[in-house]
């Protein structure tokens, strides 16, 4: 159900010849500069000549001195004319001289210089102590002001003031009108919930429409549903349709290491939205930071709750001729903030459920517009071989199908290719082990008891394909498809099914006379639909028509430590005896029907463990038609959320 994600509003401002260069690095440009220029300075000036002291003595004595000047131990001084042929006379560099002095031989000089005209003058050396402190002053100064104008120079994605500043401005992403729009039209399946959403696209589109009949529109819709259904594709929608800027914004990126960040980037969201007005806030995820408050292991989550409390404050805060409208999606309404979900705030909700028949075959047909399909696929008969799938696990089974396709060279994907893709999504991957042996006969027998328990019971989905091949963490697989999507089922059914479920088990004990640890995901799925029966759906004449449900909220969602019942210990204990007693019917009803169908389960187990897996058409050929299928039957309500009916059932087999 996904489209191609619009670009970012700010990828859309490039520089083209790059970031212009700041003050620091100008600063930093002026100093290298002057340090080059000082040193090149320095080797081209020439240095005095270095004179041993009988030279410069022979000189004195010979009037060829002009002047000295006395530094500690170093004597620096002129020539009236330079010495020797080498150099030129006239040349100021060349008259200056330099020699080192000796305690020891200074007795007499300053007779000698007097004597003959030398001027004479001394100077105190340095010990470069005012260069090293002001060297010493300057590096702090200058790595602070550096450090001020970075801080001063950092931005955050909004646009912030400064470096600490960014932590406190939010970090939602902006999809501006001019970006590359998803409409409803991307969207496939879904009719009812676009239709509800087209109100909140006319309101952005004509606000003063709804304002003129002091109507106002919903300030909050929140979209729930289970993962991969669409509901962040949908809001995408809701903003290319109207045509106004989109910020999105995770519920887990409000929280940060320091304590009032998420309330501070809750205001700088909401700042910037009404800004921008009209347009949409979407916040994903937002039991992140929207479950209930004060509950938990530990009590409450200051940050988290002052996030909380920043947007229930600013949500109250809207007046009508803002028009910004808060969308959010979530997997887990129930551990939402009644606060949040209250009119006035979140004022819709729209479901967004898995689809149906006719909404599978509109996510095909979407999914496969850019992909070559040949002349023997049918997605018609692809959607009604995908219950129960999202529009996101469809999109990868399209994308497995074109997968497989190529590595086979192909030039179109064909059947076998979206067979294959089912079998890998729903069953999962082959594994590298092959099954030898007694363990592969103990494998077979068990899912031809599965595949028989499903061929013969009227009520159990239609038989697809069962193998012996080791897929994802099971070592045989009884793939189940249904033929229609079911909100209700009957009690008949549901036993049934727990009876399928244990004929796997139950083959083995008939044949090998024990046991097996492979059956352990079968015995999981049945007690929990047993215990379903009995506590949920009142399907139990010993308990009666009550309900008895037990909490399983784990104490970090936002619920009670303790566990809450509303019923006695006595009530557990019948519960239990209850559900004892459907699973020893279902396992024993399972026994007496592969054992008055034995030869139907020796033929089809051992032709399972020679060609390791088998399709319907296959099975029909081994051990003829299946009984006929009964649909719609009346009986206790089973609510569409249960998800006690799986379109396959893993036999893991250790």
């Amino acid at each position: 159900m996904d489209a191609v994600p619009p670009q970012k509003g700010s990828a859309n401002s490039h520089q083209p010849y790059g970031r212009p260069f700041g003050l620091p690095v100008i600063i930093m440009l002026v100093l290298g500069g002057l340090a080059i220029v000082t040193v090149v300075a320095r080797e081209q000036a020439a240095s005095p000549i270095t004179i041993s002291y009988d030279d410069f003595i022979r000189q004195v004595k010979a009037d060829n001195i002009s002047n000295v000047e006395l530094m500690g131990n170093t004597l620096r001084g002129e020539f009236r004319v330079t010495p020797g042929s080498g150099r030129e006379p006239g040349s100021t560099d060349s008259k200056k001289f330099s020699l080192e002095l000796s305690s020891y031989l200074g007795d007499g000089l300053d007779a000698l210089l007097l004597e003959h005209k030398v001027r004479t003058s001394v100077k105190q050396p340095t010990d470069g102590t005012g260069f090293l402190l002001g060297l010493y002053m300057l590096v702090p100064l200058l790595l602070m002001a550096g450090f001020w104008i970075t801080l001063k120079r950092s931005r955050d994605p909004l646009g912030g003031t400064g470096f600490l500043g960014s932590f406190s401005k939010s970090p939602a992403k902006r999809y501006n009108a001019t970006d590359k729009q998803i409409t409803f039209a991307d969207v496939a399946g879904l009719d009812q919930v676009k239709e509800d959403l087209r109100e909140i696209v006319e309101f952005l589109k004509d606000p003063k429409k709804f304002q003129r009949l002091g109507g106002r529109i919903p300030k909050g819709v929140l979209l729930m549903g289970p993962p991969g259904t669409g509901k962040t594709l949908l809001a995408r929608a809701v903003a290319g349709e109207a045509g106004v800027p989109f910020f999105s914004i995770s519920g887990s990126e409000f929280i940060q290491m320091f304590v009032g960040v998420g309330a501070s980037r809750v205001r700088d969201l909401f700042k910037t939205a009404k800004d921008a007005s009209p347009a949409i806030l979407f916040i994903d995820e937002i039991d992140a930071v929207g479950r209930v408050r004060g509950a938990g292991l530990g009590g409450g989550h200051d940050e988290r709750e002052q996030t909380l409390n920043q947007i229930l404050s600013e949500m109250d805060g809207f007046s009508p001729a803002e028009s910004v409208i808060i969308l959010a999606a979530t997997n887990r309404p129930d551990v939402l903030d009644p606060a949040l979900l209250r009119p006035g705030r979140f004022d819709r909700h729209v479901t967004v459920d898995r689809p149906n028949q006719k909404a599978r075959l509109s996510l095909f047909q979407v999914h496969t517009r850019n992909v070559p399909l040949a002349a023997d696929v049918n997605l018609e008969r692809q959607a009604s071989g995908t219950v129960g799938l999202t529009g996101a696990d469809i999109r990868n089974l399209v994308n497995e199908a074109a997968l497989w396709a190529t590595r086979q060279d192909k030039q179109a994907v064909g059947t076998a290719d979206f067979d294959y893709a089912r079998d890998k999504v729903l069953m999962g991957p082959k594994r590298e082990d092959v099954l030898i042996g007694h363990e592969k006969t103990l494998t077979a027998y068990h899912e031809a008891g599965h595949a028989l328990g499903a061929w013969l019971l009227p009520g159990v989905d239609k038989l697809h394909k069962v193998t012996i091949i080791p897929r994802g963490r099971a070592l045989g697989v009884t793939q189940l498809v249904p033929e229609e999507d079911r909100m209700n089922i009957g009690e008949s059914d549901l036993h049934n099914r727990l009876i399928f479920i244990l004929a796997g088990r139950a083959a083995e004990k008939l044949v090998f006379g024990e046991f097996s640890a492979g059956a352990e995901n079968d015995l999981v799925q049945a007690t929990r639909l047993a215990r379903r029966m009995v506590a949920h759906w009142g399907m139990s004449e010993r308990v009666g028509p009550i309900a008895c449900h037990g909490s399983n909220e784990h104490p970090f969602l936002g619920r009670d430590v303790y566990e809450q019942r509303e019923f006695g210990e006595h009530t557990t204990q019948v519960i239990d005896e209850e559900v004892t007693r459907l699973l020893n019917d279902a396992a024993a009803q399972a026994t007496i029907l592969l054992t008055d169908n034995r030869q139907k389960l020796d033929d089809l187990a051992t032709e399972l463990e020679e060609r390791e897996m088998l399709d319907d058409t296959e099975v029909v050929t081994i051990i003829g038609p299946a009984a006929p299928r009964r649909s719609n039957a009346v009986g206790a309500a089973k609510s569409a959320g249960a998800g006690s009916v799986q379109p396959s059932l893993d036999s893991s087999m250790g």
